[in-house]
């Protein structure tokens, strides 16, 4: 729409039903101010021209712990936290992409091949994103963009595949008329991270947000995962999502994430395969001396262990879903977090033992909530974030804990919003 038209638009009662679906509110009065604002800006900065928004939420792992890279199972939710965009396409090649958090260069699409110096950096994923779409013969074209930012950095609910499908989905909705599909969005998504921004990484990520709801995935065919979503919320059971960022140093952590895949792939060629998924835990503890012996990495060992069992988990949960037995599901859910710490030790950097921030945040946790609700490493690991299922009724008590310790902004309290990333309009 143009300017004046979307501004109407947005003002208008036409768009409540769905931004009450993307905030999980009927408070829609702060939204539409956010909206507006955001409008506004991108018009002084990109002039006139038809704009578009999109919305690209953040995720929260509920099961299946580092079990995608080795196409297992997973359960996941997108959340009603994300980044909001405005975009218009421009008429050139250029894609001028502005953060109100941070800047990107323009990225010339006439130059789609990996620049080594951009590894690490958003422009590496604008143009691997374009270059992956180019390769499957799917349009690009130059667009302005101006983003509002609420998946931060170190949020822990994965702001670089918010970010990823969000400009996906921006190149599908203005060049493409919506034809790529959200799993195609997310392995694009994928590719530009693995292969331009550097960092090896699976398609949980990028599947949850792209897909959204509530969703169990079988990685078994990553081209093809198998989705499937339910309508189920915590707080049908009295109970609320809460993700606390606790607030450790991030810098220089990639070596250890990618040790994680790394690692576990030596094990999966010891027993003869790709990917652990196409093996068994009882082939592994059948040779387990001899692959300790071979592989000489202990480390990997107790991963490739973690894996399998947290692979058997992710199904199980997804069974308590279906049979709406909470109780088990966050028994389960707590025994995933146990298996991050001590198998897969993906809770503190091995490199810098002295900063344990995260074991600090699910200390606190064990003794505010004990044996109710369920506490757990959340994604990645190593610094970051804790997630926390927490009784209504300990919810204030664990705030207090939290807060007292990591600052009064370390609480996300969430909500899973039932799709993915979007063209608003």
């Amino acid at each position: 729409m143009e300017y004046r038209q979307l501004k109407d638009y947005i003002c208008s009662d036409q768009i409540n039903e769905l931004l009450e679906k993307i905030i999980c509110s009927k408070n829609l009065e702060a939204e539409k101010k956010r909206y507006l604002a955001l409008l506004e800006d991108a018009y002084a900065m990109y002039g006139e021209g038809d704009y578009h928004f999109v919305s690209s939420p953040g995720r929260s792992e509920i099961g299946g712990n580092h079990t995608d890279h080795q196409h297992g199972h997973v359960v996941a939710a997108s959340l009603n936290i994300d980044n909001l965009a405005v975009i218009k396409k421009n008429g050139t090649d250029i894609v001028n992409y502005a953060d109100r958090a941070f800047k990107v260069k323009p990225v010339d699409l006439n130059d789609l091949e990996k620049n080594p110096e951009e590894v690490n950096t958003s422009e590496s994923l604008i143009r691997g994103i374009a270059a992956r779409l180019k390769e499957l013969g799917y349009s690009i074209g130059g667009f302005d963009a101006l983003c509002e930012s609420r998946v931060l950095v170190g949020s822990g609910i994965s702001s670089s595949a918010c970010f990823e499908v969000l400009l996906a989905e921006a190149f599908n909705a203005l060049f493409n008329e919506e034809k790529i599909t959200p799993v195609e969005r997310a392995l694009v998504g994928q590719y530009a991270e693995n292969v331009y921004f550097g960092k090896p990484s699976g398609l949980l990520d990028q599947t949850a947000i792209s897909v959204g709801g509530f969703v169990t995935i079988d990685f078994k065919d990553p081209k093809k995962p198998i989705i499937e979503n339910y309508d189920f919320s915590f707080s049908d059971y009295g109970y609320e999502l809460i993700l606390v960022n606790t607030k450790g140093d991030h810098s220089d952590l990639s070596h250890e994430y990618a040790a994680v895949p790394g690692e576990i792939k030596e094990v999966a060629h010891e027993l003869g395969v790709e990917y652990l998924a196409d093996s068994s835990l009882q082939k592994l503890l059948s040779d387990l001396k001899g692959i300790r012996e071979r592989v000489k990495n202990d480390r990997g060992v107790l991963r490739a262990i973690h894996f399998y069992n947290e692979d058997r988990r992710a199904v199980e949960e997804k069974e308590a879903i279906i049979g709406k037995d909470i109780g088990r599901l966050l028994k389960l859910m707590k025994e995933s977090g146990r298996s991050s710490f001590e198998y897969l030790q993906n809770v503190y950097p091995a490199s810098r033992p002295a900063s344990q921030s995260l074991a600090v945040g699910l200390a606190l946790a064990d003794m505010c909530l004990g044996e109710e609700g369920s506490y757990r490493v959340h994604g990645g690991g190593f610094e970051g974030t804790i997630q926390a299922i927490v009784p209504v009724e300990k919810l204030e008590e664990f705030r207090k804990t939290m807060t007292s310790v990591f600052g009064d902004d370390c609480l996300l309290e969430v909500r899973v919003r039932p799709f993915g990333t979007k063209f608003v309009v």
